[in-house]
């Protein structure tokens, strides 16, 4: 019995750690002045349009355009922070991509500009200027990876208030409760066009969808099981990107919390007070005190104030 116990644990650090090899480890923080290093611990998550590790033929089966859209200039539609207290139940803040702020050597322009001009670091620059917060860990999967995930756990269940058709996303879904595919999970998760609130009902999706997908990856029936482990490492692995001082260990921890979320931890995007026309087009704009009373709770580890909604 010992030995069969062995073994399967033998497995199970084989599934991850193979996994965990093909995971493309980047140099994402910026150099220079950062902000100082709060209670708990902050965690950029962001879903760019990489379509790294996609043919042709499987990203346009993704409606995402063909595999060399975009090449050598990234984009994301999905920014989030999770924060991990040191004690207590994590937050996972959403950043819509349209929130209009400052990117140093840039000027004024959407939050998700600075990830087109240069990256993580810029981003990370961009997001703790903003807000005050130290980012401590960073991960990033395009779309292939995101699929693939999705795929590999059997499909995510979601209950969907209205049906959802966006040509631009590649989506007709109906009403009710129903179990996406990698394809109309991607879809799901990018589309704004089909809902009045535009990005801020895409960014409330996401945190949403991102719970469930964490859920289920973390379910007895995945995380025990060596071949499904495995399975799920090597999908998650195709287009995810983590800085390169991540260990294994902190990004079981962030998965492990992201599933948590949905249950017993708290949701929120960034506080909007209204929207404007630019030149780099319509924009979101922060309510700046409720958004500094919340970066304020997030750094500190206290309660969020009740002004913050998800």
């Amino acid at each position: 019995m010992g030995l069969v116990i062995a073994l399967w644990l033998g497995l199970l650090a084989w599934a991850g750690f193979s996994a965990w090899g093909a995971v493309d480890k980047i140099a994402a923080f910026p150099t220079g002045d950062r902000p100082a290093a709060g209670s708990g611990t902050n965690v950029l998550l962001v879903g760019s349009d990489s379509r790294a590790g996609l043919s042709s033929e499987e990203a346009h089966d993704l409606g995402t355009g063909g595999s060399n859209v975009s090449e050598g200039s990234a984009h994301t539609d999905s920014i989030m922070l999770l924060h991990l207290p040191s004690s207590g139940q994590p937050t996972l803040v959403s950043f819509p991509r349209d929130s209009y702020v400052p990117i140093p050597g840039h000027g004024r322009n959407k939050i998700n500009a600075s990830f087109a001009f240069g990256g993580a670091p810029l981003l990370i620059e961009t997001l703790e200027d903003a807000t005050g917060l130290r980012i401590d860990g960073y991960m990033e999967i395009g779309f292939g990876g995101f699929a693939g995930v999705v795929n590999a756990v059997g499909g995510v269940r979601m209950c969907l208030p209205e049906a959802v058709k966006d040509d631009y996303a590649h989506i007709d879904l109906p009403a009710g409760c129903q179990t996406l595919n990698g394809k109309d999970a991607l879809g799901y998760v990018r589309s704004r066009h089909a809902f009045a609130e535009g990005d801020l009902a895409r960014a409330k999706h996401q945190r949403e969808f991102l719970a469930a997908l964490m859920s289920k990856i973390a379910s007895p029936t995945n995380v025990l099981m060596p071949w499904k482990l495995h399975s799920i490492g090597v999908s998650g692995a195709q287009g995810l990107a983590v800085d390169n001082e991540m260990s294994p260990w902190m990004a079981l921890k962030t998965v492990w919390a992201l599933k948590g979320i949905s249950s017993n931890g708290t949701s929120v995007q960034v506080p909007i007070a209204g929207n404007a026309s630019t030149n780099v087009g319509d924009v979101l704009l922060w309510d700046k005190t409720k958004a500094l009373a919340l970066f304020e709770a997030l750094r500190n580890d206290t309660a969020l104030p009740t002004s913050v909604s998800p």
